[in-house]
């Protein structure tokens, strides 16, 4: 694990020496930089990625899973167990995982490739790009740890995956909420014939949509919530803390939207500028990724592009920097993408 640029992790400086916590804070341990995205109380689904795809390839024999030593991790020993005929481990070897991807496919399976998200957009770059998207091929690319899912510093904290495959032809990108959109969205990239790059969220998953009478369609945006004071667009666990941030906001008498972007490419222009283009709304980007190159400079361009102007546009999003090793929750709030952070900001931007 590469050490944040401090001679204490950062969540061990929050909580005091050896962890202890403060009067105030619960003690922190070192789980806490991997632990769920789930609340304390709030409903979860183990391994909904897992379960969805050993199911579907009940149905469906040309379907093989892929990983490179990272099974447990991705929730693919889930489809190991069910089908392990149809399961290879390539070893810590990601560019033979997505070359060995790229073959199967040309042979008519269809591969599901599995590994963290640095390690598919930094040291698997070319061989994605060259072997499977030049070639169009029928490969989904599913990765763990997208954003700020870690607390294990910039060696595993994928902060710029979305800005490095927006640039690739050919590359659906699909960004999910909850465990409940993960289950839709399984079978749905498998009916789509073309490489798909997913980011996984993995191990117990936040359930929220399935309480919103939420449908994934790939390469649609769905209004959850409306508001006449902000719209909040939002992509992946973001959404969550967004639906999370309007109810405190709506406490303080604002009253914000929240339009979620499930599929970041393609966009859904039509959709994002019928609902940004309504007037009187500040228009909030919300990402868990860096502020370079996602979903908000996506949006930001449509925007300009079409001539569409709100009254004001801003982004929640990642520091454009390496950013610390520590614990989740500790980091979540430092760099703005808690919901007590996105709705202060939020009261702070309308208030000027």
């Amino acid at each position: 694990m590469r050490r944040s640029k401090y001679t204490r992790p950062a969540w061990l400086r929050e909580q005091g020496e050896g962890g202890q916590g403060t009067a105030d804070k619960p003690r922190l341990t070192t789980s806490a930089m991997i632990a769920s995205l789930a609340g304390a109380g709030q409903r979860t689904k183990p391994a909904p990625f897992g379960h969805a795809l050993a199911a579907l390839a009940e149905a469906k024999p040309e379907i093989v899973g892929l990983t490179a030593d990272l099974g447990k991790y991705t929730d693919l020993h889930i489809f190991a167990q069910a089908h392990p005929d149809r399961f290879y481990q390539m070893g810590m070897a990601e560019q033979l995982l997505m070359s060995a991807a790229a073959g199967m496919a040309r042979e008519g399976f269809m591969p599901f490739a599995t590994t963290y998200a640095v390690f598919a957009a930094r040291r698997a770059y070319d061989f994605i790009c060259m072997a499977i998207a030049e070639e169009n091929l029928n490969v989904k690319i599913v990765c763990a740890l997208p954003g700020l899912t870690t607390g294990y510093g910039p060696s595993h904290q994928a902060t710029e995956d979305i800005a490095i495959f927006r640039g690739m032809p050919n590359m659906t990108i699909i960004d999910p909420c909850d465990a409940h959109e993960i289950e839709q969205i399984v079978p749905a990239i498998a009916a789509h014939d073309g490489p798909v790059y997913m980011r996984l969220l993995r191990g117990n998953v936040p359930l929220i949509l399935d309480e919103y009478d939420y449908t994934f369609e790939l390469g649609k945006a769905k209004l959850l919530r409306d508001g006449k004071d902000a719209l909040i667009i939002s992509s992946g666990f973001m959404t969550m803390r967004a639906l999370e941030a309007v109810e405190a906001l709506h406490g303080d008498r604002v009253d914000a939207g929240v339009l979620h972007v499930p599929t970041i490419k393609p966009l859904d222009e039509a959709t994002i500028l019928k609902e940004a283009a309504r007037s009187g709304r500040m228009v909030i980007v919300a990402e868990n990724h860096t502020v370079v190159g996602g979903l908000g400079e996506a949006i930001a361009g449509l925007l300009l592009r079409s001539g569409v102007t709100p009254p004001a546009f801003r982004q929640i999003a990642l520091p454009d920097e390496f950013l610390d090793a520590g614990a989740l929750p500790t980091l979540h709030e430092r760099y703005g993408i808690s919901a007590d952070a996105m709705s202060r900001r939020v009261k702070q931007w309308l208030s000027h």
